[in-house]
Formats: structure tokens, sequence, C-alpha cells
């Protein structure tokens, strides 16, 4: 448990510096693309988030369900894992290549795709965007191929301070872009250097970030060379599991194809693509903080035991991780949802668009402890190598999300299609949770769910009243018209004010309910704190 809490607060403290420099990061780069729900915005929205969405294939996907817990399992070997991380890093690396070709090749059919509903000229923006930003593919892929060996390696600290490097880089080069141009939200005048130096920006901070990781490889104590004799290894075995994974992960992109081209016809002057993407930055603050640096370093061990057959510890693992994740997940819920509205303002250009966008991120929070829970189900079936079943039970979360994308694209104004989206996708996080619970625990046998159970609804009922006083706050301060909407730094200065009601008058109550995880809650943050 000692390791685990120290390599929590590690990744803890990368976490909050890396959103913290990449909140600085967003709010030059909403300034220089002049605001959230402007036409440039939107279409370098579309145009960057083609590489993400390759990034997410990759990380979450095939890296998480099937690279590591092999890593794992190589570190038996007689040599230590050299040659199959040898031959895996090869074949990883040419497939990047390789994708990162036709996806150039491809980029004006990949931002139609997308971007149905654009008009000519932003496509063609978009589209020379896109040539700038798809090369991001190799080096997203190599920092996560990198990176999820390290972790596997026990060396986390690297793979979550990375990205602070890249978004120093981008800060630098979306200011100096600023401080050239000024904001540029219409489509005229963005002659090809200007595309080249907000894109290239992008990807050059990608490109550091990916090369950053290399400098910790010795760490590893292994010799990694090309090597192209892919037999012998197991890496057939890694076909057959990586198959599931990638049609889990292209239903995945389906889905979020037919979500962009719903979006895509908020074109401009209404919450959009961008506005969907930052909603989601701020989504992902809680969950990277408190759900990948607890969850991460329990993946490790949970990949130990279940490589052991020790069923029992994997189970105990299962509940202990949802509520350690649990007790900090539920308060970053409440505090995050009634200060929405100032959270937001840093992001947007106005109070009204503020509240807009305000909508877009409440709405995405109420799937976000169903994922903070779902992370620990669906990583313990990739301990087994089983990627079959996560993909069986993605299929009714894939089809909740187009069902209900297609829904709001026919029967919602404009202005709330992200809102409805955004709702969508967290109504398909919480069908998918169940089903995959189900289908875990006949697999391992009991989970415990009434006991981990028990503690969220604890937390759940220490959150309501906390989440009051800190909307009490909220009103106290002028609403959605007061000083907290005034500009991005009394925006900032006002969420943290009500974050830190909100968590106080938790705490206080979790200690009126004597909840017993209250107390190693405190110390994992009292120890992060003092690292």
């Amino acid at each position: 448990m000692t390791s685990i809490g120290r390599a929590s607060v590690l990744i803890g403290a990368g976490t909050v510096a890396s959103r913290l420099t990449g909140f600085v990061r967003t709010i030059v780069l909403v300034a220089a693309l002049g605001g959230s729900a402007t036409a440039a915005g939107n279409a370098f929205a579309v145009a960057n988030g083609l590489p993400n969405a390759i990034y997410a294939i990759i990380s979450t996907g095939l890296l998480a369900a099937v690279v590591v817990p092999q890593i794992v399992q190589a570190a038996s070997h007689t040599d230590g894992g050299t040659a199959f991380i040898s031959k895996l890093f090869t074949l990883g690396t040419v497939a990047l290549l390789a994708v990162t070709a036709i996806a150039m090749l491809c980029a004006p059919l990949l931002v139609q795709l997308y971007a149905t509903n654009f008009t000519p000229d932003q496509q063609a923006l978009a589209t020379a965007f896109a040539y700038w930003c798809l090369p991001q593919i190799l080096f997203y892929g190599l920092y996560a191929l990198v990176g999820e060996s390290l972790n596997a390696r026990n060396i986390y600290g690297p793979f979550t301070w990375a990205p602070i490097v890249n978004n120093i880089v981008s800060i630098a080069g979306f200011a100096l872009f600023l401080v050239l141009f000024g904001p540029m939200g219409e489509l005229i005048a963005w002659t090809p250097g200007r595309i080249a130096l907000m894109a290239g920006t992008a990807t050059a901070g990608i490109v550091i970030q990916a090369l950053v990781l290399f400098l910790f490889w010795p760490r590893t104590r292994l010799r990694i060379r090309p090597d192209f004799r892919w037999r012998g290894v197991g890496l057939n075995r890694i076909g057959r599991l990586a198959g599931w994974t990638f049609l889990m992960v292209l239903l995945a992109q389906i889905a979020g194809v037919v979500q962009s081209q719903v979006l895509s016809e908020a074109a401009k002057d209404h919450p959009g693509v961008f506005v969907a993407q930052n909603a989601w930055l701020l989504y992902m603050i809680p969950y990277s903080l408190i759900v990948l640096s607890i969850g991460t370093p329990y993946f490790t061990r949970l990949s130990e035991h279940a490589a052991a057959g020790r069923h029992e510890d994997v189970r105990a693992d299962i509940g202990r991780s949802i509520r350690t994740v649990g007790v900090f997940i539920v308060v970053a819920t409440a505090a995050l949802a009634v200060a929405s509205v100032p959270a937001a303002r840093m992001f947007t250009t106005s109070p009204a668009t503020a509240a807009a966008f305000a909508i877009v991120l409440v709405c995405y929070l109420v799937g976000l402890i169903p994922n903070a829970i779902q992370f620990t189900i669906q990583r313990t079936f990739y301990m087994y190598n089983d990627t079959r079943t996560p993909f069986l039970f993605t299929i009714p979360q894939a089809a909740v999300v187009v069902a209900t994308a297609l829904v709001s694209g026919a029967v919602l104004p404009i202005e709330f299609l992200a809102s409805g989206l955004a709702l969508g996708q967290s109504l398909a996080a919480i069908v998918q949770l169940v089903l995959a619970t189900w289908l875990l625990r006949r697999k391992i046998g009991p989970l415990g769910t009434r006991s981990w159970m028990r503690g969220l609804a604890r937390f759940i009922v220490a959150a309501i009243p906390a989440a009051g006083a800190g909307w009490g706050v909220f009103l106290l301060t002028g609403g959605v018209h007061g000083w907290t909407t005034t500009g991005i730094i009394l925006g900032a200065v006002g969420s943290v004010l009500i974050g830190s009601v909100t968590l106080i008058v938790y705490v206080a109550f979790l200690a009126l309910l004597r909840a017993p995880e209250l107390g190693p809650a405190l110390q994992t943050l009292r120890r992060f704190i003092g690292r």
C-alpha cells in the first residue's frame, strides 16, 4: 500500500501541474481563436481532434488492454523482457508511421467526415490545420507506448509530467500568435503562415512531449533495438487480443463521428465542437487527478495478482480502489457542478456564453462517477487478458451515444446540441457500468458490490449539503452576473472559493456520518500536499 500511495502522489502531483499549465494553454488558445464559439475555433478543434482520436485508441485501447499486461508478464523472462519489448516497439513504430501517412493522405476526407455541416470555407481551413496536426499521431503513439511501458515497470512520474513541457511550448506559440495577429475567430485572413504557426505549435508541443520520455528510458535497464523478427514472443496472441480492442474502439469512433457531425451544425455563435472539447477538459480535471493518479498504480498491482491467479486479492483491490477513488470523485463532481459557471468563464468571453458552456459541463458531470468506477471494472477484464467482454459491453454504450446524438440533432435547438450530446454520453456511461459490473461478477465471482455501493451512498449523502453550500456562495457573489463571471482571473478565484467551501462542508458531513473512508482519504491528501 505504501508503494501505491507514493505512486499516486507522484502521478497526482504531475497531473496537477499538467492540468494547471493545460488550463493556461487552453485559455491562451481560446483568446487567439476569438472565443469558444467561433468559426475558426471550431475548425481548429476538429482538425486538432483528429490525432487526439487516434491517441485515445492507442492509450486507452490497445496499450491499456493488451500491451501493459504483456510487458508485466515479460518481466519474468530470462532477459527481463528485452527481446519482447524490442519487437513490440519496432512493430508499434512501423504501424504508427503507416497510420500517420494514411491519415495525412485522407485529411480532406476526415475533415468532411467529422464536420459535415461546416461551410466550404470552414472545411478548407480545418483541412489546412489538419495537415499540420495529423503528424501528432506518430508522436502521441510513441508517447503512449513508452509511457505505458514505464508505468508497467513502476516508473510512473515521466508519463504524467511530460505533458507539462507540451503545455509550455504551446503557451509560448499561441501567445506569440496572439501578439502578432490578435484574436482571429473569423475565417478571413488565415494565411499559410498563420495556419502554420497555430497548428504547428500544437504539433511541436506533442513532439517534445514524446521525446522527453525517452530521457527516462535508461531507468528501465532495458536495451531496446530495432527488431523486425516478430515471431516467437507471443505477438500473435497480442494480435488476437487487440482484435477485440480494435472493434471496441471502432465502435467508439463511429459514435464520435456521429456526435461530431451533429455538433458541426453549430458552426459558430453557439456551443459546438470547441465548447464541447473545452468542457471535456474541465471534466477531465477530477478524472485525471483522482481516477488516474489513484487507479493507475492499482492497475499494475491488479495485473500482478491476476497473473498469479490470486482472485481474492483482485476482488479486494477492486473494492479498495473504488472506495478510495469514490471519496474524492463524489465531492469533485459536486464542487465542479456548482462552480461550473465561474469555471466556464475562464474559457469564454462573456457571462452569457459562460452560462451556456456550464450547461454542457454539468451534463458531462452526470457521468463522472460512473466513469470513475468503470475505470477499475474495465481494466480488471484486461488483467485477465479478456478484451472480448469489454467489446460486448461497449456495444450498448455506443448505441446509446449514437441514439442520443441523433435525437438531440433532430429535436433540440441549435444552442442545446452540445448539452444534449454531453448528457447522452453520461447516460451511456451508466448503462455501460451496470452491464460491465454484472459481467465481471459472472467472471470472477462476487465483487463486494454492496460494500462499495454503501460507501458511495455515504459520499453522496455528504455531498448534497456540501453542494448546497457551494451553490449558496455562488449566489451570494452575484450568480451568473456577479463578480465571479466578470473575467478569467476572477472566474478562477470564484471557482476556487466555491470549491473550497464545498470541500469543507463535505468533510464535515463525512465526519458526522463517521465514514470509515475519511481517515485514509485525509492521509492520502496530507501525503499528497506534503510531497
